[in-house]
């Protein structure tokens, strides 16, 4: 809150700063009093908005990795609220239940791969912006990182059976679509065969319990997508 106040013909200028009052001085002769709204009294709450804010991402992503690491019906509500720090009793402030929460952490977090392909595929290069696409993806450090993979190869069948959580899934799903036939113009067919290609490959090659048969599978996948692009070279069958 500011204050611009007459004393004696000086006006005396008040403002609200780290919870103290300080105070600057003009001489005027026009002026009694003036009271104005100011933001400076607004920052205890907007740091109040923030910190809540700050709070529930902690919560969306301490719940994402245990999630994908234990299952989602394998964490309950305290494991999350302890892994993120915080206390039981603070998740309904940010959270109506769990489902709420799972459809949340699976939205946000394929929204964010699905925003990186997009990016990535408006690169002039279409070429180098596939391989970059699937070499990532396909990565066997992609693969051993669980707690931070892609959903849709973690979460992807206990997703499937909360119907709550597919609208957002879906919309994240088309924006990689259109980032792969972006890649391979004319050719969503293609696309459409190339994620499900990859998501494929990681999920068989965390199931295998040969790392032989497990990087087969993703290297057979990466020759198979690459094969799509229009600058392939054919091979020779002669």
């Amino acid at each position: 809150m500011r204050c611009l106040k007459k004393t004696m013909g000086v006006i005396r200028y008040y403002s609200l700063a780290n919870g103290f009052l300080t105070g600057n001085y003009r001489s005027s002769s026009k002026v009694s009093v003036i009271v104005e709204r100011s933001t400076v009294m607004r920052a205890p709450s907007q740091r109040k908005v923030q910190q809540k804010a700050d709070t529930r991402q902690r919560i969306l992503e301490a719940a994402g990795a245990l999630f994908r690491e234990h299952g989602i019906d394998g964490v309950g509500v305290d494991a999350v609220m302890h892994a993120a720090g915080l206390t039981h009793g603070g998740f309904y402030l940010h959270f109506a239940s769990k489902d709420a929460l799972v459809a949340e952490v699976a939205e946000a977090s394929l929204a964010r791969a699905a925003a990186r392909w997009d990016r990535i595929s408006r690169e002039p290069d279409r070429e180098a912006a596939l391989a970059r696409i699937v070499g990532s993806y396909l990565d066997p450090a992609h693969v051993a990182a669980v707690a931070q993979g892609c959903m849709l190869t973690t979460l992807g069948p206990e997703v499937a059976r909360r119907a709550g959580s597919r609208e957002g899934i879906t919309a994240a799903m088309r924006t990689m679509l259109d980032a792969l036939a972006r890649c391979l113009p004319g050719r969503r067919q293609r696309a459409m065969t190339a994620l499900s290609t990859m998501v494929g490959a990681v999920v068989l090659a965390r199931i295998a319990d040969d790392p032989e048969l497990a990087n087969e599978f993703l290297a057979f996948a990466a020759a198979e997508v690459a094969s799509s692009s229009p600058h392939a070279v054919e091979p020779d069958t002669h």
